[in-house]
């Protein structure tokens, strides 16, 4: 009785029984958390452990599968897995077959740092190493995904501040296992710089998870952005986002459209600077106009002072004065008002009567001739020293 009551199975019917449950048990996608142990590629399919230090599990990402997702977990990686239950009746193997999957927050943030200690050593993160941007540029490359909004925005940006410059639009892949891909678009710009003549290069992506950006902390992605041939602005994200090719480039702006803002000077703006300088060179031309006349003048002024005209004029006039006064300052001029001039035989003048004394012979000289004398007395004015 007992045992025709307890169900019978083979071990076919028995696998296939639990198989049936765990189909109707689970939902067919959900999500399940761990770490990423010992993943590898068998054959074109991916397989790994996923733990969470109390359980395992397996994990499967068929090879169809594999080739389309945007990131690859490493050894030890943090995850989050999107799949359903595989299970195989024939040996009652379980397994999880992954649909996606997603780094951890703390997987991005463990590969940032270690990529940007790395690049650190080299001196490729050094601020004193970045370029300075073109003044205004005349010809730049947008490395981003074609379509999409960012482009869209850095465009209509472009035009509107500086429609003069000629953009080169590299369409690249920008999310997921795309470093290659980007490698090589930056590597081929190298090779035609000297056709191209770029003045910089633009690195945009446009808003999403910082798990999304991963791309941009690659070593290699950013080495190429550290070697390339001109200056580099990215605008990666939101501006919070913040990856290890901002720290290479070398201008980070926070978003696509001011990327495209950094470089290009406001045309409004340009135009009334522009207005501005005119204006100061007019002014600067008229204050030197004037300046240069006034220095003419004076030194017509002081040609006209050194003519041999003028010098004679002046030197006539100055003689005509000193005549003048020697006529004024003439003994004669004195004789011919009544007055004499008293002088001794040797032609001294005597200028007072103390320098004569009776029986000295003098002579008297006046406007018509002279006359001489011999002195009877001599006497002084009464109050004369």
């Amino acid at each position: 009785m007992i045992a025709n009551a307890i169900p019978s199975y083979s071990v076919k019917e028995l696998n296939s029984a639990v198989g049936s449950l765990l189909e109707r048990g689970f939902a067919p996608r959900f999500l399940v958390q761990g770490s990423a142990s010992r993943p590898q590629v068998k054959k074109g399919h991916l397989w790994m452990n996923l733990t969470d230090g109390e359980a395992t599990i397996t994990v499967v990402c068929w090879a169809s599968r594999l080739n389309q997702l945007d990131y690859v977990p490493a050894d030890g990686d943090g995850i989050t897995v999107v799949g359903k239950l595989n299970f195989w009746a024939a040996r009652a193997s379980l397994a999880v077959q992954a649909i996606d999957i997603r780094p951890s927050l703390s997987t991005v943030e463990r590969r940032f740092e270690a990529v940007k200690a790395l690049l650190a050593s080299e001196g490729l993160i050094d601020p004193a190493a970045r370029r300075q941007l073109p003044l205004v540029p005349t010809r730049i490359a947008l490395l981003t995904s074609v379509p999409s909004s960012a482009l869209a925005d850095m465009l209509r940006t472009a035009r509107e501040r500086w429609p003069l410059a000629e953009l080169l639009i590299v369409p690249i892949p920008v999310q997921g296992s795309v470093a290659p891909q980007i490698c090589a678009a930056l590597e081929q710009l190298n090779q035609v710089q000297p056709q191209l003549k770029l003045d910089a290069l633009v690195l945009a992506r446009g808003g999403g998870s910082r798990e999304d950006l991963m791309v941009f902390d690659d070593e290699q992605v950013c080495r190429a952005i550290a070697s390339f041939c001109c200056p580099v602005v990215t605008g990666l994200g939101h501006e919070d986002d913040l990856t290890v090719a901002d720290l290479v480039a070398d201008h980070r702006a926070a978003t696509p459209t001011a990327a495209i803002v950094s470089l290009f000077p406001s045309r409004d703006s340009a135009l009334q600077t522009v207005r501005q300088q005119r204006l100061q060179l007019v002014q600067q031309q008229q204050w030197r106009f004037k300046r240069e006349r006034e220095r003419l003048r004076q030194k017509h002024q002081l040609l006209q002072s050194v003519q041999p005209q003028t010098v004679l004029q002046r030197s006539r006039l100055q003689l005509d004065q000193r005549q003048q006064l020697l006529k004024a300052l003439s003994p004669d001029r004195w004789l011919r008002r009544g007055f004499a001039k008293v002088m001794q035989l040797n032609g001294t003048v005597l200028e007072s009567v103390s320098e004569a004394k009776p029986n000295d012979d003098l002579v008297i000289q006046l406007r018509d001739g002279q006359i001489g004398v011999t002195v009877q007395s001599v006497q002084a004015n009464i109050g004369s020293p």
